[in-house]
């Protein structure tokens, strides 16, 4: 086929070696998708009761996120749904030969040992809050999850519930020996009955060898694989068992085995909802009602009115945001002078931030230079990404060996970096010229580049944010104004930079859902002439036209909101200092984007790059366009930040509001992308005409030379012992030592080559080890970044790691509850009667102890003691008209106990011995999942009935 719809069939799917697509199939992406619109649209339902209004199926992020209540989260969840599914999508990329990561070749046990340490390691993220990790290890451990499902002949053995031992402790069931054939020959093309018959009537779990380099792999008789990259299915017993499509050799069981993998998926996901509780697991999924509000802090001496400053804002913001739709979702705190910076404070209690806020003093400090930057790394990758930062600061940057890493964490993370700047630092902004020197002076790393207030200017523009300088006295108002301009609903319309200053003139395309229409240039001295889609003009010497409905104007920075007109609008600004220019509104139309690499992998295809694009080459774009419902996108274009040279791509539509756009080369100097388009929506739903939309990302992207990969991405760290994390060059431009530079916001023991020489199209391989002190909490989030120079600084690239900190568990059993006594006295006018129940709770006797317990469906009011032998006496009492209770229990390594009561009984008291309340137990949670089986369950439009 050729190269484009080769392309679109890769995103489509997740390759020819877990369930993929044909047509007509699931794939993981999907599987994974519904399962997490379902479990999140769940526990919104159960929050709201009866005030719950459910979206019309098919199911989409968007309407989930409408119907929790947190439609500004449409695209973080969408975000974040795309990032645990692209997770899912690495192991066939990186694993396609691992038989533990695919259950291939009989692995159950280590298969299933992936399963359960990757959970523990997904709950022990989420209770440290490290969400990012907890959702690359949920995408990965979905994978082999579901790909048991696809591989084993758990279907076949006519199983109507997943395997329930796949999370729990004990046997993962009767696994076939080593030994003992399992498959026959295929009949020709009819592999439907190659399974021997006393393997499916004895139970006896098989899988499918896999061999892409070997045949000699597989033992006799036993089954394949299948498929034309399985070089096993060709040696007797010939053909396979795998259901990935419904072409595979069992892909008459395709559909049965993609509904148990949700099924399975939902499993997981509810086991660990349970143990994290229900606002910690949507805060996973990245449903919240605002932006997590994150300041940097510069807490010398020179500071004192700027933390007070700081201190009214933050209360303002608190007090205006708390119970609206911009709630914060998160407040993160990290100070810094010199010598220190940290601990970064990280809580959702408004009121916690105060404190913390206003207990901040400024002390200290004797030279000017402060460590911004290591404080601004740290609050780089403990907030969520796309994160508003706001750093206070009036010196300049004493670590600016750090700039390689703030600018990678920057254009990993796409989080937006603004600079409130109360000292006269001197901003002296960089040239722009067509000449080749001064393009090669915009690649330099910018350490080389800036001096003074430079630093702030650059890394604001890179991040899509602002540098503001202004006096302290005017700190309050700059800072209120930027602050209460940030809306999670916020999107970018247009941003340009001229440095040195020149005139230009910019047009921007203003949609029907674009509300609150805004303007924001910083820069001395800039004039403006505003021209509207109906030809009114406004200039900088007259605000009070009809254009501008309010404006603002302190130190170098200048706000104007406009009265929001739909069509093509025109900014003409002036001036010979340096100036940026936004326009922002609040929409529900948004967009993703993410370059594509070709995979190096035996699938070939094509993955998400996580750094930045080759130079030179040939690039790919993924769009994927959010909340515009029928909106198409027409043009892609990546436009140069200081000049506005735009390079088009050619889009070809790829459905479910996913475009590609493919451009035979991309700038060589910073640039961002411009998506547009026409949409059907409109803020007042009024009109449903096509209206043309614009949408630009806030973050510049650089292509380079030079390009970074970690051949193994997924190890953990474990307390004390070292890690060692492997890593590879290729040097595509000029020849020579390339620096190394490794660092991470723990500030755990690296070791690593300070260079690599590397010729041009050579490449190299280097080793960073890490190691995290004895002690450190299990569950603890890292960023590993590794920064790589070009000879002379002409050129970087880089890598950023998610890793985590994980105690080995050892505990996998869950807790239990014993019924010591239920009293009910329940009449016909429930309301006045009361029931109540005593249960003990207990780990067992190597248990590492009871955590948390939680009650769910009842709204009693209960009492919890500790008893003798670890155990936990717990009271309950309610009102007959609430007459159910299910009553939580997590351990202290996440494991699930879950322990359901009723008085719906005439009986007033219950013996213990004779109850019927049990604790959910395997076989139970079987049947629940086995009745969900029985369920229709929509899947992105189709509904899927056993």
């Amino acid at each position: 086929m050729g190269w484009l719809a080769a392309l679109c069939l890769v995103l489509l799917q997740t390759g020819a070696h877990g369930f993929g697509i044909d047509g007509s199939s699931m794939n993981h992406q999907e599987i994974t998708e519904s399962a997490i619109l379902q479990t999140t649209l769940g526990i919104c339902q159960e929050a709201a009761g009866q005030q719950f209004t459910p979206p019309i199926p098919p199911y989409t992020a968007e309407s989930v996120a409408r119907a929790c209540d947190a439609s500004k989260s449409s695209k973080s969840f969408s975000q974040t749904i795309a990032y645990i599914q692209d997770q899912n999508v690495f192991i066939d990329k990186r694993y396609i030969s691992s038989g533990r990561h695919h259950f291939h070749n009989e692995e159950f046990t280590r298969g299933k040992r992936i399963i359960t340490s990757s959970i523990s390691a997904v709950k022990a993220c989420i209770n440290k809050q490290s969400f990012q990790g907890a959702r690359k290890t949920l995408g990965r451990l979905l994978h082999t999850l579901q790909d048991f499902y696809s591989h084993s002949n758990w279907v076949e053995m006519g199983e109507q519930a997943p395997n329930t031992q796949l999370i729990k402790p004990g046997s993962i069931g009767n696994t076939a020996s080593k030994s003992q054939a399992t498959c026959r020959s295929c009949n020709g093309n009819d592999c439907t009955n190659n399974i021997l018959a006393n393997i499916l009537q004895d139970k006896i779990l098989t899988s499918g060898y896999f061999g892409i380099r070997s045949r000699s792999s597989k033992p006799d008789g036993k089954c394949s694989h299948g498929g034309q990259l399985d070089r096993t299915s060709s040696i007797d017993p010939t053909g396979g068992i795998n259901k990935d499509t419904k072409d595979s050799q069992h892909g008459h069981l395709h559909d049965i085995a993609a509904k148990m993998a949700i099924a399975a998926t939902l499993q997981v996901l509810e086991d660990i909802r349970l143990a994290v509780g229900d606002p910690a697991f949507l805060q996973t999924m990245a449903i919240k009602k605002g932006k997590a509000l994150c300041f940097v802090i510069d807490t010398t001496g020179s500071m004192g009115d700027d933390i007070k400053a700081v201190t009214k804002v933050t209360n303002s913001i608190i007090n205006k945001r708390v119970g609206t739709d911009d709630e914060p979702s998160a407040y993160i705190l990290v100070p810094f002078n010199d010598p220190g910076f940290g601990p970064l404070m990280r809580t959702q209690d408004p009121e916690a931030f105060k404190r913390a806020i206003a207990s901040l003093t400024a002390s200290g400090g004797g030279d000017l230079p402060e460590l911004s930057l290591s404080g601004l790394q740290l609050a780089l990758t403990g907030a969520p990404p796309g994160s508003d930062i706001f750093v206070f600061t009036d010196a300049t940057a004493k670590d600016d060996h750090l700039l390689g890493t703030v600018i990678s964490l920057i254009e990993q993370t796409k989080s937006v970096v603004n600079f409130m700047i109360t000292g006269s630092l001197g901003f002296r902004r960089r040239r722009e010229s067509n000449n080749t020197n001064d393009q090669q002076q915009q690649q330099q790393p910018r350490a080389m580049l800036n001096t003074s207030a430079e630093v702030y200017a650059d890394l604001s523009q890179t991040s899509g944010g602002l540098a503001i300088q202004t006096t302290k006295s005017q700190l309050l108002a700059a800072t209120t104004i930027v602050t209460e301009s940030s809306s999670s609903a916020q999107v970018l319309l247009l941003q340009a930079a001229r440095s040195p200053g020149k005139s230009a003139n910019f047009t921007f395309t203003v949609d029907g859902t674009v509300k609150n229409l805004t303007i924001f240039i910083t820069g001395r001295s800039v004039a403006f002439t505003l021209i509207s889609p109906s030809g009114v003009s406004q200039s900088s010497t007259d605000l009070t036209g009809p254009l501008i409905s309010s404006s603002q104007s302190v130190g170098n920075f200048q706000t104007l909101e406009l009265t929001t007109q739909v069509g093509l609008w025109e900014i003409r600004l002036m001036s010979t200092n340096p100036y940026t220019l936004k326009v922002k509104g609040e929409s529900s139309i948004d967009f993703l984007s993410d370059f594509l690499e070709v995979s190096e992998g035996p699938l070939g295809g094509f993955e998400v790059l996580e750094n930045r694009p080759r130079a030179g080459a040939n690039a790919s774009l993924r769009v994927t366009v959010i909340g515009g419902g029928s909106a198409i996108v027409t043009e892609v274009f990546l436009v140069v930040s200081l000049t506005s040279e735009r390079v088009n791509g050619s889009v070809e539509a790829l459905g479910k509001g996913k475009f590609l756009a493919r451009f035979d080369s991309i700038p060589s100097v910073e640039f961002v992308v411009l998506v547009k388009g026409q949409s059907n929506e409109s803020s007042t739903r009024s009109s449903r005409a096509a209206t043309p939309f614009q949408r630009q990302s806030s973050n510049s992207i650089r292509a380079s030379a030079v390009t970074v990969s970690a051949n193994d991405l997924d190890g953990v760290l474990e307390p004390g012992v070292p890690l060692s994390v492997p890593f590879s060059v290729f040097n595509n431009g000029s020849g020579g030592n390339l620096t190394i530079q490794a660092t991470n916001d723990q500030g755990f023991a690296l070791s690593f080559p300070s260079s690599l020489p590397l010729t041009n199209g050579s490449m190299a391989n280097g080793m960073v080890n890490i190691t995290a002190p004895a002690g450190t909490a299990s569950g603890t989030d890292f960023g590993l970044t590794i920064v790589v120079n070009a000879p002379g600084g002409t050129d970087a690239n880089y890598l950023v790691l998610r890793l985590g900190v994980l105690v080995p568990v050892t505990d996998f059993t869950e807790p239990g509850c014993q019924l010591l006594s239920l009293q009910s006295d329940c009449s016909a006018d429930c309301s006045a009667s009361m029931w109540e129940l005593s249960v003990e709770v207990t780990d067992g006797v190597n248990g590492t102890g009871i955590d948390t317990i939680r009650f769910r469906g009842g709204n009693g009011t209960s009492n919890t003691s500790l008893l003798a032998g670890n155990a936990t006496l717990v009271s309950y009492n309610a009102s007959c008209c609430s007459p159910d209770v299910e009553i939580v229990v997590v351990d202290q390594v996440g494991n699930v106990g879950s322990c359901s009561y009723t008085a719906r009984t005439t009986t007033p008291t219950v013996n213990p011995t004779t109850t019927t309340a049990q604790p959910t137990t395997a076989a139970s949670a079987q049947a629940v999942q086995s009745l969900l089986l029985c369920l229709s369950i929509t899947i992105l439009g189709l509904s899927l009935t056993i």
